[in-house]
């Protein structure tokens, strides 16, 4: 999700009603700095390892190297999953049947399932100002045939009762007999919600009586992990999901009116769509260029006629996360096919079908194909993991978000009217990125939002230098982090996502520190060792759930390097990076360069020497002095040129808080 615009709105506001201290907080950070080179330099220590990790690694479901275990295992499901959309009384009335698969070596006495629309019950925690709409209502939940009454926790614990307790948005089911090892439950839920404007703190909704985008809806089974076991913590409307890997199933009844499109293969368009939309919709699976499947003014002739004014809309999908899916009744749809894999034997490219559904106040969703088309295709190269769906599709949801959303194969993204084609594309890539992070590599959200959310940030960097050749450097990710960096506004990456203060926080350790950090590690390793550490992480951990700790045992692995001094100094602490030039000294033809280090966070120093004959020497001094608790390092190299510049961080490759202690030069004769 991109939420990193309203947080640095409120951090602007923030700053905005304290600029009468803005002067005296810059004198005291200076003075700060100026103590702090007469301090022994702080020497990061060990990183914190749960106990929980650890026992993985001595289960044999871990590594040290960061590899999945030899005994690796994760639970899975699948779904058959049938929704009706009830417009007239904003209702989704809904049933599952699915089978859980226990994979793990546990019985389970306890099954949990996740209720997100219950963030919407008076009552349920939440960590901010949430639309009241009563959240789900189960009509019946089975299990294995049996149906279960709702108990309370005297009934269970001191009586021992089977039956279900909901609390705040967790379904907790207590069956007859546990779920077995390497052994199955059939499950059977029945529930309705109201839907709300603004559900699930923008992630989903309704808007102006033309668009639903059904998300967090239906009675999700939590993850059971070999890590922590359960993973039960609430759904406060901040941080995201971590779910397991399933097969749906998909059917989404409406009004004959309404044009639906969800995760998973559209089984049934000669069902559904008009005989002139179908055609087009045909047309569109094998064009390069956007077709318009249905125009601004022809929902009328759009679809079939349906049953009882209703129809019934058909998807099917296998090993993703989610499902979510939109309805809407006046969207443009737009459709192309883009690259998403390898030529196979036969020399045949592989192909998805790209969506764009827009309304026509939305005017720069016009280039939104061919956004959607390159970020696919770019991103399926660069992580050399093929786009693996039949489709990708963007709704716009102006209304309901701001920002945009992901969920497999569906996204949802605000109107950008007002804010330019280069930010419609920024987001577009972002969610897009997320097809990969956390939609195949499926980590734990709730927690360590800083993985998905950060190496999306990354990414998306990457795709939109593509783009727009020459038109973003790193300043365009690492501002966002620097305004804040080391002050009393920053939370440490590694802390549980939802534990942040209120503020920028949260928004920062998630999004643009992560992939400034990923940035400066890119630049440590040298772009071939980062990327090739970089892929082996993709291909260890596609369709799994990597914690932080196989992240940094795969690095470390792949690069053959401790980085412990790396990790703690930007994933643990707030501590901040900044180098400085103290001193050039030439005499004959020995250079001595006298670097200071103002700041806490450990990083080796790269240096550019220009001489007066026009060469330049790239040089770097490793981390070696400031292991060793020094606060100066000097380099001294020969050269046969008198010396005109100096410049540490040349490039900007690394998130320097302050850049202009960077550079001496030989001064201008008077």
């Amino acid at each position: 999700m991109n939420r990193l615009l309203p947080v640095l709105t409120l951090f602007f506001a923030l700053f905005i009603s304290c600029a009468a201290q803005e002067s005296a907080l810059e004198s005291e950070t200076e003075t700060a700095e100026k103590d702090l080179t007469e301090l022994e330099r702080p020497i990061p220590y060990d990183l914190e390892i749960p106990d929980a990790y650890q026992s993985a690694i001595e289960n044999g479901t871990r590594t040290v190297t960061g590899e999945p275990g030899p005994n690796y295992w994760q639970n899975e499901s699948s779904y058959i999953l049938d929704a009706e959309l009830i417009p007239e009384e904003h209702k989704v009335n809904g049933s599952a049947a699915i089978t859980y698969f226990n994979n793990s070596p546990d019985d389970l006495e306890t099954i949990v399932i996740e209720l997100a629309q219950n963030l919407h019950k008076a009552g349920t925690p939440k960590k901010e100002t949430t639309e009241i709409t009563g959240g789900i209502t189960l009509h019946s939940v089975g299990v294995n045939g049996r149906e279960l009454e709702e108990i309370n926790l005297f009934q269970r614990f001191a009586q021992n009762r089977s039956g279900y307790i909901v609390e705040g948005t967790q379904l907790y089911l207590y069956p007859d007999l546990p779920v077995g090892s390497e052994s199955t439950a059939d499950l059977s839920i029945e529930w309705s919600f109201e839907v709300p404007e603004d559900g699930a703190s923008g992630r989903m909704g309704r808007n102006r009586g033309n668009l639903y985008f059904l998300a967090y809806w239906y009675p999700k089974l939590a993850v059971y992990d070999d890590v922590y076991g359960w993973l039960d913590d609430d759904f406060l409307g901040n941080a995201e999901f971590y779910h397991e890997f399933a097969s749906y199933e998909l059917t989404v009844t409406a009004p004959a009116d309404w044009v639906v499109m969800g995760t998973g293969e559209f089984l049934n368009p000669e069902e559904t769509l008009s005989d002139q939309m179908l055609e087009r919709y045909d047309s569109a699976g094998l064009s390069d260029e956007p077709v318009t499947i249905i125009g601004q003014d022809e929902f009328e002739n759009a679809t079939q006629q349906g049953n009882d004014g209703k129809l019934t809309w058909r998807f099917s999908s296998e090993k993703v996360r989610d499902v979510a899916f939109s309805a809407t009744r006046e969207s443009v749809w737009e459709s192309a096919r883009t690259a998403a894999g390898d030529v196979d034997d036969d020399g045949i490219m592989d192909y998805t079908r790209i969506h764009s559904f827009y309304r026509k106040f939305a005017p720069l969703w016009r280039d939104q194909v061919s956004y959607a088309q390159h970020s696919i295709t770019f991103f399926s190269e660069y992580t050399s993991l093929p786009y693996p769906w039949p489709h990708m599709t963007s709704v716009e949801g102006a209304g309901i978000i701001g920002g945009g959303m992901e969920f497999p194969m569906m996204t949802i993204i605000g109107s950008y009217n007002g804010r330019g084609a280069a930010d419609l594309y920024g987001v577009t890539a972002h969610e897009l990125a997320h097809m990969w992070f956390p939609m195949i590599l499926s980590s734990n959200e709730r927690r360590y939002t800083w993985i998905d959310e950060g190496y999306t940030t990354f990414h998306t960097h990457q795709a939109e230098m593509d783009f727009y050749p020459g038109r973003y450097d790193n300043m365009n990710m690492f501002g966002d982090y620097l305004q804040i960096a080391g002050s009393d506004l920053e939370g440490p990456i590694m802390r549980w996502s939802d534990y942040h203060y209120p503020g920028p926080a949260y928004g920062v350790a998630s999004y643009p520190k992560p992939a400034s950090v990923l940035t400066a590690l890119k630049n440590i390793l040298g772009d071939d060792l980062f990327m090739q550490a970089h892929l082996e992480l993709i291909e260890r951990w596609k369709y799994k759930h990597p914690y932080p700790w196989d992240i940094i045992s795969t690095f470390e692995d792949v690069s053959g390097r401790d980085l412990s001094w790396f990790w703690r100094s930007w994933l643990y602490e707030t501590w901040t990076l900044d180098h400085a030039i103290a001193d050039v000294v030439q005499e004959a033809n020995v250079v001595t360069i006298t670097v200071e280090d103002h700041g806490r966070v450990i990083m080796p120093v790269q240096i550019e020497i220009t001489l007066e004959d026009g060469v330049v020497i790239y040089e770097t001094l490793n981390t070696d002095d400031w292991l060793q608790g020094n606060r100066t390092a000097e380099l001294e190299i020969e050269v046969n040129s008198p010396v005109q510049s100096v410049t540490l961080n040349p490039g900007m490759a690394y998130p320097e808080t302050n850049f202009n202690n960077n550079r001496w030069s030989v001064p201008e004769a008077e």
